[in-house]
């Protein structure tokens, strides 16, 4: 089957896809005829996503390891070729109060939520140079433009996760490659399955749309920004966030 491109089994990257939206966003790739490698921190996330993929595989990743960002891009490269589309999903949060939060909280959300993002993105450019073709997805979120309370460092990670985006878009738009960021808002996963229905009603009161976005929400604009159609787009970034934010 091909995809969006009329490429025969064209190679998608998804990091993060075990759970949540990007367990999504792999899901709809493959529906658009993708070979989807997606990875996780451990063997269980891993073995979970192959489980899933088909024709693709679920890989152990950390994102804060050069080491490990080459193996398993080397590992993709070898089964099956070069990733055509890279969708930066992977992402931690460790929140606090500025006054309150460590050093050590600081630096591992900008490594894995930013440098993280650097690093895959390095690794796979270089093909997509080669090939004359790519679309580089980043997911960021809406706090890296609205702010939020006890979430310094995701906040500045995301937004400098745009930044980095644009500037990108400009430094490979000539070879046919694509840089853009999706930014979702309140997206219903396990993490927002466990907030109070207070909380959730107090989420709604932001939410013209008068619901949490679904996962899918988002995977159908990570599809929409990797096909054909979408080849001239590029350093942008689409909210997906039901109108709480609005450019």
């Amino acid at each position: 089957m091909s995809n969006d491109h009329g490429i025969e089994q064209a190679i998608a990257l998804v990091t993060g896809a075990s759970r949540g939206i990007g367990r999504a966003i792999a899901g709809q790739l493959v529906e658009h005829g993708y070979r989807v490698f997606g990875t996780a921190t451990s063997a269980t996330g891993a073995d979970a996503i192959s489980e899933r993929l088909g024709a693709g595989q679920g890989l152990v990743m950390d994102v804060t390891e050069s080491s490990s960002v080459a193996h398993c891009i080397e590992r993709i490269q070898e089964q099956a070729g070069v990733p055509v589309v890279l969708v930066n999903n992977a992402g931690i949060t460790r929140d606090q109060l500025l006054l309150r939060q460590r050093d050590e909280d600081w630096q591992a959300v900008i490594d894995a939520n930013l440098t993280g993002v650097m690093r895959v993105t390095r690794a796979v450019l270089k093909g997509m140079l080669k090939a004359r073709f790519g679309r580089l997805i980043h997911i960021s979120s809406v706090v890296g433009s609205t702010g939020n309370p006890g979430q310094t460092n995701y906040a500045a990670a995301k937004a400098g996760l745009e930044g980095f985006s644009r500037s990108l878009a400009l430094e490979v738009a000539s070879r046919n490659i694509t840089s853009n960021v999706v930014a979702p808002g309140f997206i219903a996963t396990d993490m927002t399955d466990s907030l109070s229905e207070q909380q959730k009603e107090s989420l709604m009161a932001n939410i013209p749309a008068n619901r949490l976005g679904q996962p899918e929400d988002v995977a159908a604009c990570v599809a929409f920004l990797a096909g054909a159609e979408a080849g001239y787009v590029t350093g942008q970034t689409l909210h997906v966030n039901g109108g709480m934010y609005l450019t």
